[in-house]
């Protein structure tokens, strides 16, 4: 166990095996298979679940019993998705919610088509995602990269706290390793989480965004102690997302880079195991890690600068005019 911790930290200091193939192979000899894991008679609700590390989560969350819902902004998509499962499991039920979670009129219908379907939610997979090259904007004129990592799935917490709270549920938010370059925005300074087109950068954006589903995860956790909340980054992982918005970076990085269900691994044990871990907390590789690497974002991350942001959330998750498309 010593040696395998002494192994562990190595790679977490430093950072490129750790977010590799590598990281995994070597920590996973240590884990329990996750068909150990019982989801029988649970109900998930997972976005994203339609390609990468979404599909290969939905699958083995239906393997190991679980009724999903799957929230994907396309219909075609969804259904397919739906086909294999069905066709690749035995009792469990399967519902497709149309939505894109930039669109917070679209998340709030989903909402109700969630709070429709089922009357115990035992998680919630936060799992959908945008890394835009160019800035674009949302139905409500938000910046699509924060509205579909940080205002959707705030909103759509938000709308499902009650069945959450009746089944003692758990929201899982699939962040990522970059947010570890990212500082908090500051919104009280009027630095906004939205990057402006002068500036823009897609990947900065989206770091920005990371950032700050951990610092919500954490918030959230105090906020709804008979909730179960965990955010956790999946390394580097061989996806569609990685191969359309960083081609160079897979290009150099490909020997290195894991499978989807490698990726997958932490999000399906998180919802599954049985045991009690304490929530609010930064997984990978089913183990803690720190949201702070560097002395800098540490130092942005102040309980006023938090407090301005959770108001900021949900300022526009309240006030989202509603579109008139």
């Amino acid at each position: 166990m010593a040696l395998q911790k002494f192994l562990d930290d190595a790679l977490d200091t430093l950072v490129v095996p750790g977010f590799s193939r590598i990281g995994y192979l070597v920590r996973s000899s240590q884990f329990e298979p996750l068909d150990h894991n019982s989801l029988t008679g649970k109900t998930v609700v997972i976005t994203g679940p339609t390609s990468g590390l979404g599909r290969a989560a939905a699958h083995q969350l239906a393997a190991m019993g679980a009724s999903l819902i799957l929230v994907g902004r396309s219909a075609e998509k969804l259904e397919r998705t739906k086909s294999e499962l069905v066709r690749d499991s035995e009792a469990q039920t399967f519902h497709t919610v149309i939505a894109d979670m930039g669109d917070l009129d679209a998340v709030r219908a989903a909402s109700r088509q969630i709070l429709s379907l089922t009357t115990g939610l035992h998680a919630v997979i936060h799992n959908a995602g945008a890394l835009l090259k160019e800035r674009r904007v949302t139905a409500q004129g938000f910046e699509t990269t924060i509205a579909t990592h940080v205002l959707g799935p705030h909103q759509m917490t938000t709308d499902l706290l009650p069945l959450l709270r009746s089944s003692a549920g758990r929201v899982i938010t699939v962040s990522s390793g970059g947010m570890c370059a990212a500082s908090l925005p500051n919104v009280a300074v009027d630095e906004s989480p939205e990057m402006t087109p002068a500036y823009y950068d897609g990947t900065r954006q989206y770091a920005i965004a990371k950032r700050i589903q951990v610092t919500l995860n954490e918030m959230w956790a105090n906020r709804e102690p008979e909730i179960e909340f965990a955010a956790m980054h999946p390394g580097w992982a061989d996806t569609p997302g990685v191969q359309e918005s960083l081609p160079a970076f897979r290009f150099f990085t490909k020997p290195l880079l894991r499978s989807a269900e490698q990726g997958a691994d932490t999000i399906c044990w998180l919802a599954s195991r049985s045991d009690v871990v304490p929530s609010g907390k930064f997984w990978s590789d089913r183990a803690v890690r720190s949201i702070h690497r560097l002395p800098r974002t540490r130092t942005s991350d102040t309980p006023a600068v938090r407090e301005a942001l959770w108001q900021w959330c949900n300022q526009r998750i309240i006030s989202a005019p509603t579109s008139t498309n």
